[in-house]
């Protein structure tokens, strides 16, 4: 699914559209309240959540929620720890809250003052959807936005790409999860953030997802121009992990959307982009879908979830 976004034309949008896989088409469905772009979003318990973001230039703490087959977003308590954008977020694997819970990583906040907080945040948070409380969380290696992020099969987060405090495009990648070793069972286990190999190119504003074969595929972005390289982190053996250059989309791409299924990266628009494309990792190799985005222009700083 495709939600809000910035067009070249209409500016911040309030669109949602959802991809029929089997169609090939874009279906329309319920708008947001309010246009918005360069926000967070993702799946809970089946209902798209979406996070922050701007309107006109104007930071928000919103946060709207749409339930499967429900005609309307719903407004849920606002962000406790104030407005955000850039931000990444995941659903948290657990059963005991009302609405759910959601993992918030990096991003630009404002603080109490309404002032921008300019260099990128370094906090990770837990937010509650029934109160809009943010736990903070062990804090990122490092303050940096807009990156590639995802959860891995096992729960893990990795994070890759950025812009770090100098605002300079950096290669560093990371992964949030218990220690390697030493831990026994009466041992608790505390998780941290380290450090992973370096992508070999330095890229910010770039995508990430899972590939079927658990590797950490990351496509696209921004370093002296958009990029179409693509590279993929596998983290299986004990030598620490290894980037393996995949092949070049057909476009290159910043701000995009992009989802991991059945065994395929799907990614659609971008900057200057209102087209999509496929890659089939069976046969590597990247096809051109024949269904252009719904917008008479391109779609950037766009949300987006596999539902």
């Amino acid at each position: 699914m495709l939600c809000g976004g910035h067009t070249g034309r209409r500016g911040d949008v309030s669109d949602v559209w959802r991809l029929d896989l089997a169609a090939l088409c874009w279906e329309p469905m319920p708008g947001l309240p309010t246009a918005v772009q360069s926000h967070a979003c993702c799946a809970v318990r089946g209902a798209l959540v979406v996070l922050g973001g701007r309107n006109q230039g104007n930071p928000t703490s919103s946060v709207e929620l749409l339930s499967k087959g429900e005609d309307a977003f719903v407004a849920l308590p606002p962000l406790s720890c104030g407005a955000l954008y850039n931000a990444a977020a995941f659903a948290v694997d657990e059963s005991d809250s009302a609405l759910g819970q959601v993992l918030l990583l990096g991003g630009t906040v404002v603080n109490a003052s309404g002032m921008t907080n300019t260099p990128p945040s370094s906090s990770m948070q837990i937010l509650d959807l029934a109160t809009g409380v943010c736990t903070p969380q062990p804090h990122l290696r490092n303050a940096e936005y807009p990156f590639a992020a995802a959860t891995l099969p096992d729960g893990r987060v990795v994070c890759a790409g950025g812009i770090d405090p100098q605002f300079v495009d950096w290669t560093a990648a990371r992964v949030y999860g218990p220690p390697e070793q030493g831990v026994t069972e009466f041992t608790e286990t505390v998780w941290t953030w380290r450090a992973m190999p370096s992508l070999n190119a330095a890229r910010s504003m770039c995508c990430g997802c899972v590939m079927s074969d658990g590797r950490f595929a990351v496509l696209g972005g921004m370093s002296d121009g958009a990029m179409s390289s693509c590279e993929a982190l596998s983290m299986a053996g004990g030598d620490g992990g290894h980037w393996d250059a995949l092949p070049p989309m057909h476009e290159p791409r910043t701000s995009f959307a992009c989802a991991a299924v059945a065994g395929c990266i799907i990614v659609a628009g971008g900057l200057c982009r209102n087209c999509a494309e496929i890659y089939d990792e069976a046969l590597g190799r990247w096809f051109r879908l024949p269904c252009k985005l719904p917008h008479d222009d391109w779609l950037g700083a766009v949300g987006y979830s596999l539902i």
